[in-house]
């Protein structure tokens, strides 16, 4: 792996691909970047981390992005959490990132770049996390609309920007089927997953209740058998002693 100083001295030209996100509106943008000093921002940062992207030139002062990912000359995938920016190998499983297993309990080593960004990158993904002043031509400009659209409140809710007390059912994003000759046009409209509502609320309310009154039927039998269990005691003890005092009586006799 070539470090920044090796390819100055050696005279590469650094070029790099910026693959930049923007989720407010659903577009990307691809842009090269063949400007040594526009890259330096981005140099020795990890996966996660945020950079200022006036380094870019005027048309991104104000834009901040989020390092997402990327790839380096030879196509292999930067991956969270290997502090390095070179190329390791590694044993990588289900629920790994940079693998998909074939069968059920494959395991299998794989080669994956650190996630520290150096000069050997070929494509850098970012995301806009905040938007400058100027507009940026496919990127800020104009809005795709999602075909499908998040399902769970807090996603909703992170999606638009909403408070607790906004209703999230009104910013559901729905689908429209297609038209049919002489009918009224439908759309379709995902069930909303973890909605607070007044039923979830009694429910939970009645489930808590239930919980408790077992608890309390639990525990009023547990007290009722040991009372039952105390008296039987009792009268097998009387029942011992009687019989005790019957054959003394007996003997005596």
């Amino acid at each position: 792996f070539l470090s920044l100083a090796d390819a100055r001295r050696r005279g590469f030209v650094i070029k790099m691909k910026l693959n930049i996100a923007f989720p407010a509106t659903g577009c990307q943008k691809l842009i090269e970047v063949d400007d040594e000093r526009k890259l330096q921002a981005f140099f020795d940062k990890r996966i996660s981390a945020e950079v200022a992207g006036d380094s870019l030139g005027d048309d991104w002062k104000g834009y901040r992005f989020r390092i997402t990912g990327g790839n380096d000359k030879q196509g292999f995938p930067m991956k969270q959490g290997v502090l390095t920016n070179g190329r390791v190998r590694l044993l990588l499983s289900k629920g790994h990132s940079c693998y998909r297993p074939r069968r059920t309990g494959e395991r299998k080593r794989k080669s994956v770049r650190g996630c520290i960004v150096d000069a050997a990158m070929s494509v850098l993904s970012l995301v806009v996390v905040q938007k400058g002043e100027q507009e940026i031509p496919g990127l800020t400009d104009k809005t795709i609309p999602r075909r499908l659209g998040p399902k769970r409140v807090g996603k909703i809710r992170k999606l638009f920007n909403l408070e607790k007390a906004d209703d999230v059912r009104q910013y559901v994003v729905r689908r429209p089927m297609p038209e049919k000759e002489g009918r009224k046009p439908k759309s379709k409209a995902p069930k909303i997953q973890r909605l607070v509502t007044p039923v979830v609320l009694q429910r939970k309310r009645a489930r808590v209740a239930l919980k408790k009154n077992r608890a309390n039927k639990k525990r009023d039998d547990a007290a009722e058998y040991a009372k039952l269990l105390a008296m039987r005691l009792k009268e097998a003890k009387e029942r011992k002693m009687e019989r005790r005092r019957s054959s003394s009586m007996r003997k005596s006799q």
